[in-house]
């Protein structure tokens, strides 16, 4: 997998809130023209990409906001876990209640508690900016930064 691409209306708010889990900003671009129209089938397409990249490197998540045309909202921001289409990613966090409190000093909310799952992980959703939901998971008895 390349990259997860998200489509957003507040880039600096959602940039913001990666950063926060430690995601780095790879790069930014403004994206336009026929070639780019093509790809997407969105004629006179204009956007701007914010590049994340994960702290191990090996994962990325391009932020998209659309210039033009205006973006389309199709699913409501507080839409519930089964709901049809991509839900939430889920991140690998050493210490859950410090990245949830960080997250929350950003602007985000809990979708329900952070739960335990056996013996093996601590577990929860978050809601953030653009109602965009992450999961993030705390492997128990492992922080060893071996993931």
């Amino acid at each position: 997998m390349d990259n997860i691409g998200i489509v957003v209306d507040d880039l600096e708010a959602v940039i913001a809130f990666f950063t926060e889990l430690g995601l780095e900003l790879e790069g930014r671009m403004l994206v336009e023209g026929a070639w780019a129209a093509r790809v997407v089938g969105l004629e006179d397409q204009r956007v701007e990409i914010a590049m994340m990249r994960t702290p191990d490197g090996h994962g990325r998540i391009e932020l998209v906001k659309y210039l033009a045309p205006e973006p389309i909202s199709g699913v409501p921001r507080d839409a519930p876990a089964n709901t049809l289409g991509i839900r939430r990613i889920m991140f690998a966090v050493d210490d859950i209640e410090d990245a949830v409190a960080r997250l929350l000093d950003h602007g985000a909310e809990l979708v329900g508690e952070v739960a335990q799952y056996e013996d093996s992980y601590r577990l929860c959703y978050v809601r953030g900016p653009e109602g965009i939901v992450i999961a993030l998971a705390e492997e128990l008895g492992s922080n060893d930064n071996g993931r």
